[in-house]
Parts: structure tokens; sequence; C-alpha cells
């Protein structure tokens, strides 16, 4: 399996690709660059869209528009642009970072420090209907890759300094019972965003190991995609059959990057992705 350049982008931090099926486009971030992307692959049609704040991830909405996860906070953009809170909590030297939308159509939304201090971040679970967000992990350094079990029963989750995926039970909306699914090995990266195929296996991003990962249901290896950047960042299954593994990327170096850094990758007929809800916010 051979990477190539979707969309050649000069982003800082390429994160958080997800396909939207209503609006058949794959919607990702640069986070650094405070830009939310959109890229219809079957038109070639792009669209870019600056927001005020550092932008962690950005999810398609039922009724239309995003949910984002900005460094102060998630709010929702409304199809003309309307923008709102919806759990503003500025913390000084906290930033969003991934997030996902769950089966049951909350966000799961991570936070980190920009300095990466152990601890200061957490993952909440953001229900439209509540009038809190729920804390799911406390404590956690760089929240990262999120994912469900094709039958909704485990939910994964990826604190990347640990070097770690680990998974979770589902009791209702809920996880509990945390613990190791995959140790990254020293030397290989670290885990960073991942993605769930059909077949339950996990598909993740080692940044600083330039490779993408799949791991089958019971933790095993059996695929690697070299990548000819070092910092893959994550990647999802796009296009109308979801069998297009998109990936993003991060500009490491300033002086001389590899001409892919910062661009939208594409491995064509990867495998078999998974259809993902909207926000029902």
């Amino acid at each position: 399996m051979r990477a190539h350049i979707a969309v050649r982008e000069r982003a800082a931090l390429g994160e958080g690709p997800t396909w939207d099926p209503a609006a058949g486009r794959l919607i990702w971030v640069d986070i650094l660059g405070s830009r939310v992307h959109t890229y219809a692959p079957g038109t070639g049609r792009r669209t870019v869209m600056a927001t005020e704040q550092h932008v962690g991830a950005a999810k398609p909405r039922r009724g239309g528009g995003l949910v984002v996860n900005l460094r102060d906070g998630v709010g929702t953009y409304d199809p003309d642009g309307t923008f709102r809170w919806l759990h503003h909590d500025p913390v000084p030297g906290r930033r969003g970072n991934d997030a996902a939308v769950a089966p049951d159509g909350s966000l799961w939304a991570g936070t980190m420090r920009y300095d990466e201090a152990p601890g200061g971040g957490h993952l909440v679970r953001i229900d439209p209907s509540a009038a809190e967000p729920t804390v799911l992990f406390g404590s956690v350094s760089v929240s990262n890759g999120i994912g469900w079990s094709p039958d909704g029963d485990r939910a994964y989750y990826i604190d990347s300094p640990t070097r770690r995926i680990d998974v979770c039970d589902l009791a209702g909306q809920l996880p509990s019972g945390r613990r190791p699914f995959v140790e990254i090995e020293p030397g290989a990266g670290f885990p960073d965003g991942l993605t769930v195929d059909a077949e339950g296996c996990l598909w993740v991003a080692l940044w600083d190991g330039g490779q993408i990962r799949r791991y089958t249901p019971d933790g095993r290896l059996d695929r690697t995609i070299h990548l000819p950047v070092p910092c893959p960042t994550a990647c999802t299954f796009g296009g109308p059959d979801l069998r297009d593994l998109y990936i993003t990327t991060a500009r490491t170096s300033q002086e001389d990057p590899h001409p892919y850094e910062g661009s939208l990758l594409v491995v064509r007929d990867a495998g078999q992705g998974l259809p993902t809800p909207a926000f029902e916010g």
C-alpha cells in the first residue's frame, strides 16, 4: 500500500480527518493554523474556514454545520457561519485536541496543555441535551485518538505519552474498565489518531514513526503502511464506499520540510471503513 497526496497543503499541524457522508467530503483541521479544511474527492472542491482560536477537531452536525473543539471549549457553527459555545471552559495554557462523535451522537472531546505537561488535559463527553459535560478521563497528558468497536461494546482511547492504545467497556454511554490494549515499542513513535474499520481492526497513526499500523481486535499487528513523512497525525476511511484511507500530517521542519509534510495523504482501496455518525447538537 502506498500513500499519495490527496490535497497538497502546508498545514502546521494537520489533524482529525472525518468523512462527512451527507456532503460527500472530508473535513480536517490545521490546529495551529486555526483552519478547518474540506475536500470533496468527487469534484475536487476545497474550502478553508478560519477560526478565531486554535481548533483541535471539527465534526459534522446532524442538521448541518460543524461542532468544533477549540482552545477554550466546544462550540458549533451553523451552516450560515453563526457560532455559539456549547461548553466554554478557558484554562490558560490549555487547548482542545482530538475529538470524535460517539455512536449515540455525543461528542467525546479531549484537551492538552501547550507544553504537554503531564496530567494537564482531560476527556469529556458533550451531550447536547445535558447542561454540563461529563468528565470521562481526568489528568491525561495529550488526549488523542478515540474510536468504537463496530458493535459499540468497546471504546478505544489514546493518551499519547503513555505509548498505549487503551480499551474500555461501554456500560450504556460511559466507559469503564480502562486497560492497555496495545503498547507501542520505544523507537516506533507515539500513537496519535485512530480509526476502526468494518472488521473491528484499529488503524493508528504513529507520530514520529512515519507509519500507519493496523491492529486486529485481539491486539495483533497485521499491517504496516510506511509513509513519506515522519509525523502522520490521524487517519480515517472516506470516499463514497469508505474504501480510501485519508491521513493528516504535520509540518515538523520549518527550514527544509519534506514536500508531503502538512498535506492530506490518501491510500486507495486500503480497507473497509465504517460510517461515522454526525453530532446530534
